[in-house]
This record gives C-alpha cells, sequence and structure tokens, in this order.
C-alpha cells in the first residue's frame, strides 16, 4: 500500500528483460570512458535533501558504529533509520521464508553425470570449525540435510576478523547446469542505469 493505492509489483516479461538489458547495454555505451562515481558526499546529499525532490539513499552501516553514524547524518535521515529500524534487524528470522508459487530447481545438461568430488582435507581444528557451522545453519533451519545424489566440496577461508567463512564449491555442478535464457543483471549494470536515469 502506498498513499492509500494498492501496487503490485510483477515479474518482467521475457521480451521486456531483453528490452531492458538492449537499452542498459547502449545506455552503458554511451558513458565508457567516463569517470563514474556511485558514491555521494555530505554536501551533495544535503543539497539533494534540501531541493525538496524525491531522494533515494543506499547507506552502508556497521552495527558497531550504528549510533555514531545517526549522530553525523541530517536528522532527517537519522529519523528515517530510527523509524524502519525493524526492517534490518541485527539477527535474520530462523527458518526458511514461506513459498511463494515458484519453486526453485537446477536444471542439469540431459545425459551429464553427476559430480561428486571428494571432500578437501582439513586439519581438526578445521573441521571443528565446520562442524560449528553447519550445526548452527540447521538449528536455525537455513539449511535442511541434502538427499541429491550430488556431492560438492567444501573449504573455510579466512575473514579479515580472524573467523572463518565457509565456502562450496559448486563450480563441477555450473559446468553441467543449463544456464538461464535471461540472465540476471549484474550489479554494476544497475548502478549505470539508475545513475543515468538520476542524471538524465
Amino acid at each position: 500500500m502506498h498513499e492509500g493505492k494498492k501496487i503490485t509489483l510483477a515479474p518482467l516479461t521475457p521480451s521486456q528483460v531483453q528490452e531492458d538489458q538492449e537499452r542498459l547495454r547502449k545506455n552503458t555505451e554511451k558513458v565508457r570512458g567516463k569517470k563514474m562515481n556511485v558514491y555521494g558526499s555530505s554536501k551533495e546529499i544535503r543539497k539533494c535533501l534540501s531541493s525538496q525532490q524525491f531522494v533515494l539513499i543506499l547507506l552502508f552501516k556497521d552495527h558497531c558504529l550504528l549510533s555514531e553514524t545517526h549522530c553525523n547524518l541530517p536528522a532527517s535521515i537519522s529519523s528515517l533509520l530510527q523509524e524502519f529500524e525493524d526492517v534490518f534487524p541485527d539477527e535474520t528470522p530462523k527458518g526458511l521464508p514461506p513459498l511463494r508459487g515458484i519453486e526453485h530447481q537446477i536444471d542439469f545438461i540431459p545425459g551429464a553425470s553427476i559430480p561428486n568430488r571428494p571432500a578437501y582435507r582439513n586439519n581438526p581444528e578445521e573441521t571443528k570449525e565446520l562442524q560449528r557451522q553447519v550445526t548452527e545453519l540447521l538449528d536455525k533451519g537455513y539449511i535442511r540435510e541434502s538427499l541429491s545424489p550430488c556431492a560438492v566440496s567444501v573449504l573455510l577461508v579466512p575473514k579479515k576478523d580472524g573467523s572463518w567463512r565457509m565456502c562450496v564449491d559448486c563450480r563441477a555442478v555450473n559446468q553441467i547446469t543449463i544456464k538461464y535464457r535471461h540472465p540476471i543483471p549484474r550489479l554494476d549494470d544497475m548502478l549505470d542505469e539508475l545513475i543515468l536515469e538520476g542524471s538524465g
């Protein structure tokens, strides 16, 4: 609901996706070679706010510095972040999202052999960390025991803060997966399109 009107968002048709990608490609070619900056300074943001125009702001916030971040922002932005603070909880809800009528599936190339890769060798510390992360994901309901005949390897990658990130090596599965006819637009392309529409 927006301003008393019910608005239903529907996905684009395949032809609309193709037209949108073609328009995006042409727009990207126009600005190629020009220096583009997707970041706005505080001066630019204040100028936009004072112009009484509709403004969309993408703000990266660090949970540890949330209070400090609010102090450095204009009062209107700080109040907006506080008003919708429940939209960005520190912990995501447990369990998988509800079924919405569209079931995701990965289609393999007909006749392709199912890959079964051996597990990566881990030391006892890494094995314990893997077990901890898998147990945590199972308890939260984000994952469940796989019944697939396909096996892929998992490895741990160290993060800057000293903790471990679990990565699933799906390269073997990707090689036998039927690619989408209409690929998802890249984030860089969508940002370029947003900048072009905003300046046009």
